[in-house]
């Protein structure tokens, strides 16, 4: 059981914040914002992860894309959404 529950464990880690996507209807970063049934915390998670390079664009650096979602977004997008969760949660 153990075992089972460390190999769930590693690959929710390796989908990275993706893995909070799941069943949400997200397609840009205000989504995340807007989404009633996600903490204010994993929305800041899904977001810095989301801004990160490890889901920048190749060829395209100011765009990253999240996997889970229909395209790329820019960078200035997914800074204007943490923004508004500061201006939200604070």
């Amino acid at each position: 059981m153990h075992e089972i529950l460390q190999q769930a464990a590693n690959n929710a880690m390796a989908m990275g914040p993706s893995v909070l996507l799941q069943g949400l209807q997200i397609e840009r970063p205000l989504d995340v914002v807007k989404a009633t049934a996600v903490s204010a915390d994993d929305k800041r998670t899904i977001l810095a992860s989301w801004a990160s390079d490890s889901y920048a664009v190749d060829s395209k650096p100011a765009f990253r894309h999240m996997p889970g979602t229909p395209e790329a977004v820019s960078i200035d997008e997914v800074q204007a959404a943490l923004k508004e969760l500061d201006r939200r949660y604070g």
